[in-house]
């Protein structure tokens, strides 16, 4: 999974939370995100490109460090 922004990502369906660690330092949560956008994730050419077009800032969200 390279990208040059995002380091890693998991998904915990069951909770639709999404798990975001970036390349910066920052690991976050987000929140109520559906599993079609977690595929879209796993599918994306370009992993910071579709982090921005389809998660940031459409799903609440929480610094973990």
């Amino acid at each position: 999974m390279p990208s040059t922004a995002i380091r890693d990502f998991r998904y915990d369906p069951a909770a639709r939370r999404l798990y975001v660690e970036f390349v910066s330092g920052g690991d976050y949560v987000y929140f109520d995100v559906p599993p079609r956008v977690y595929g879209g994730f796993l599918a994306a050419a370009s992993k910071g490109r579709y982090f921005h077009e389809a998660v940031l800032d459409r799903y609440p969200y929480e610094r973990l460090n």
